[in-house]
C-alpha cells in the first residue's frame, strides 16, 4: 500500500459493499457498548469497540477503540492483551477497516478515535501514523485531529517520530495519552516490562520535550491495582514524578483479565487514590468503566482463539 494520503481514499462505496461481506462477530452490552471481532484475510482476528460517552454538553458521542496490532509485545502483567504475546502489526488498512466497519456494519457515527485496543500503537508507529492521515482524510472518514488520541506504554522513540506528525499542519491537535500506571521505577518494571528499558526518568524527559513542542496536555493514565500501586504514598510519589508536566491525569479502575491475580478495586479506594492526587493540585478524572461484560474494557481486548496463532519473534523484526 502507497504511504501517500491520497492513497487512503479507499472509504468509498467499494469498501461499504466489502464491509458487508466480511466475517464479524459481535457483542453488545447494557450500557450500549459494541465490541467486535473482524477476521482478517489471513484468519488472524481483531477486536475492536464502540464505546457511548456522553459530554461535558450531555450530547452522546460515540468512540471508536481502534487495534494496532494482533496481540502485544509489550508484557504488561495486568492487560489481556499481553497474554497473548505479538501474533504480527497491523497494517494502514487494516486499521482503517475498523472505522470502516463501525461505519457500515454498524451504521454508526464516530466521533473521537482512541488508538486504546489490542496492541502498542507505537510498536507500529509508521502505520498507526498513515492511518491517522487516512482517518483525517477529507475524502474519507474526516475526523478532526482533535478527536484522535494515541496512547502508549511509553514507546520513546515512537513519541517522537509521532511528535513529528502532529508538527505538521493539520495534525497539530493529535492528543498523546502515557500508560504511567506506577509511582515508581521498582513498581513499573514489576508490571510493565518496558520500563527496564525505558525507565521512568527516560520516559518523563520524553514527555517534557513533547510539551515544549506541542500546546495539548498529555493524558497520564494510570491503571489503579489493588496491592500493587493503590497507596496514598504511590499518589504522593506519582505527583511528584508529574510535577509541573502540562498533563492531566486519567484514573482507570482495574478491569481483571481472565485469570488475574487481582480484582478490581472498590470505588472507595479509587476515591481515595483519586482525592490524595487532587490534594496535590493536579487534574485528575476517573475513568468510567463501559464494557466490563463483555471483556471489552480498558486491558480486557483479545480473543482465545487468537493465542493459539503462531507469535512474531520479537528478536527477527
Amino acid at each position: 500500500m502507497s504511504a501517500e494520503p491520497a492513497s487512503l481514499g479507499w472509504m468509498q462505496a467499494p469498501d461499504h459493499h466489502h464491509v458487508k461481506e466480511l466475517d464479524i462477530r459481535h457483542d453488545r452490552a447494557e450500557d450500549g457498548t459494541i465490541k467486535f471481532l473482524a477476521r482478517l484475510e489471513d484468519g488472524h482476528d481483531i477486536e475492536s469497540v464502540i464505546l457511548p460517552l456522553k459530554g461535558r454538553t450531555g450530547r452522546l458521542r460515540r468512540t471508536l477503540c481502534l487495534s494496532s496490532q494482533v496481540g502485544c509485545a509489550m508484557g504488561c502483567t495486568f492487560c489481556e492483551t499481553a497474554q497473548m504475546g505479538l501474533v504480527r502489526s497491523l497494517t494502514p488498512k487494516e486499521i482503517l477497516l475498523q472505522w470502516s466497519i463501525a461505519r457500515y456494519r454498524f451504521d454508526t457515527m464516530i466521533d473521537n478515535i482512541v488508538f486504546m485496543g489490542m496492541g502498542e500503537p507505537l510498536d507500529n508507529v509508521e502505520a498507526v501514523i498513515e492511518s491517522i492521515r487516512g482517518l483525517v482524510d477529507q475524502r474519507g472518514p474526516s475526523i478532526a485531529s482533535s478527536r484522535i488520541g494515541v496512547s502508549t506504554v511509553g514507546r520513546i522513540d515512537g513519541i517522537r517520530k509521532l511528535s513529528q506528525l502532529v508538527s505538521e499542519p493539520g495534525f497539530g491537535r493529535v492528543r498523546l495519552a502515557v500508560s504511567v500506571n506506577a509511582p515508581n521505577d521498582d513498581i513499573r518494571s514489576s508490571i510493565m516490562p518496558l520500563n527496564r528499558a525505558m525507565p521512568m526518568s527516560d520516559l518523563r524527559d520524553s514527555l517534557v520535550e513533547w510539551t515544549s513542542t506541542h500546546r495539548w496536555p498529555i493524558l497520564i493514565e494510570y491503571v489503579l491495582i489493588p496491592g500493587v500501586n493503590d497507596q496514598v504514598e504511590h499518589a504522593d510519589q506519582l505527583a511528584s514524578w508529574v510535577g509541573d508536566l502540562p498533563s492531566r491525569i486519567n484514573l482507570i479502575p482495574y478491569n481483571p483479565r481472565r485469570d488475574s491475580p487481582w480484582p478490581s478495586p472498590s470505588d472507595e479506594l479509587v476515591e481515595a487514590f483519586r482525592t490524595a492526587l487532587a490534594s496535590h493540585g493536579l487534574p485528575v478524572n476517573r475513568r468510567i468503566t463501559l464494557g466490563r461484560s463483555l471483556m471489552a474494557a480498558c486491558g480486557q481486548l483479545g480473543s482465545e482463539e487468537i493465542r493459539k496463532r503462531k507469535l512474531v519473534n520479537i528478536n527477527s523484526r
